[in-house]
């Protein structure tokens, strides 16, 4: 007798038999040919389809408990949709095995092409994204590994303190100074080859030197470190420019479009020391005013006097909590912010990265600033500075202590 192996058919029936009493496989076997043989003719008897490899072995599973028998039935088939169907069919007129009643329901047609295809499709999927990632980089990605491979080999070590350097420290007549090596390799990966490191918060003889005959602009972190290496290296070296990462990043994680951007926009050294002044200043005196105790001391404490502040905040009129309620209704998960003048007009829109960066650059005109956020020190600080009159956000994790207002989503 002829079979056909499950993996070459194109469908395969399954079915569940249950009989009531304790029959054998070759029973079901028999019962399936025999009382299935002349009901649909010579062109679907199971026999023949099975001598021609049409139908393949009929596969039964049986276990038997409590004095019934359950299992079963797999045929795998060949042949089109419409016959598969008749065959499949033709199983649930079988009515008795051996002395035993049953019953045969057959549950679904599997089409095996499906299955195939899914699987195909999904290998595929595994085989392409091993091939992007390992096998096969673009162009692009092979020319930027080159160049960062020949950009590392351009690092040199300079002077007596071997501070790490790209090649053209000096035949340039502007110098880039940063704080470490990781920071060179950076600006050496973008094309700034004129930038040479510290190596550490002393600033070396090297770079006071260099200070004495090149113009020199400090790139360092957004960070409080930063603002203690830009003190130290104006205190002993000619510094000519300041320019900071953005808030809370560091120079050696920058990519091109921020090492440039925070280059063009580079300051005196003079303007940059004269607001690390101010914002002392200001950070000392919010110290006087923050009591040193947490929050259920000063509730259970004696009520004390409070330090006047320089000015009462601002109460907004009717149209500014209206104006102030849309704005920030219409920055709900976009995590940006408006800026905005005395007649409530749209100065720009930032994401909420920027923020702090855009106060301090604009430095006043600011009337009211609206953000999809939360409230904290730095920000309110920023503002303050700023001299900023409203400042609105989702939630707030601080209070004014001055003349700036803070406002929230609950207070619209």
């Amino acid at each position: 007798m002829a079979k056909i192996a499950q993996v070459s058919a194109k469908y395969i029936i399954h079915a569940e038999i249950s009989i009531d009493g304790v029959v054998d496989r070759p029973d079901v076997i028999g019962a399936i040919f025999g009382q299935t043989e002349g009901l649909l003719g010579s062109d679907l008897e199971l026999r023949e389809l099975q001598r021609s490899g049409r139908i393949g072995r009929i596969e039964v599973n049986i276990e038997t408990k409590g004095g019934k028998s359950f299992g079963t039935i797999i045929i795998p088939s060949s042949l089109d949709k419409a016959e598969t169907s008749i065959v499949a069919a033709s199983l649930e007129i079988i009515q008795r095995i051996g002395p035993c009643n049953a019953k045969i329901k057959v549950k679904n047609i599997e089409d095996v092409r499906v299955s195939k295809r899914q699987f195909v499709v999904d290998r595929a999927k595994e085989l392409l994204k091993n091939l992007i990632e390992a096998v096969m980089p673009d162009s692009q990605e092979l020319a930027d590994e080159v160049a960062y491979a020949v950009r590392v080999m351009e690092i040199r070590e300079y002077g007596k303190e071997r501070l790490p350097a790209g090649p053209a420290v000096d035949e340039s007549d502007e110098i880039i100074v940063v704080e470490g090596r990781a920071d060179v390799l950076n600006l050496l990966k973008h094309g700034f080859k004129n930038v040479i490191a510290m190596n550490g918060t002393n600033v070396p003889e090297t770079i006071i030197e260099l200070s004495k005959k090149k113009t020199m602009t400090a790139f360092v972190d957004g960070d409080r470190g930063g603002d203690l290496i830009i003190k130290e290296l104006g205190s002993v070296a000619e510094l000519d420019f300041v320019t900071k990462a953005p808030d809370g990043k560091e120079v050696e994680e920058l990519t091109k479009k921020e090492i440039h951007k925070a280059l063009r926009s580079r300051i005196a050294f003079e303007q940059a020391k004269t607001e690390l002044q101010v914002a002392e200043k200001n950070k000392r005196s919010v110290d006087k005013r923050t009591p040193t105790r947490d929050y259920k001391d000063r509730r259970a404490a004696p009520p004390q006097r409070a330090a006047q502040p320089t000015g009462k905040p601002k109460q907004p009129t009717t149209r500014e909590k209206e104006v102030f309620g849309a704005m920030l209704e219409d920055l709900i998960g976009t995590r940006g912010a408006y800026i905005l003048d005395h007649k409530l007009n749209i100065l720009g829109k930032v994401p909420l990265s920027e923020l702090q960066g855009t106060i301090k650059s604009l430095k006043s005109g600011i009337y009211a600033v609206v953000f999809d956020g939360v409230i904290d020190k730095d920000i309110l600080m920023t503002a303050e500075r700023a001299y900023v009159t409203f400042l609105v956000a989702m939630d707030s994790k601080v209070k004014s202590s001055g003349r700036l207002a803070i406002l929230t989503s609950d207070n619209l």
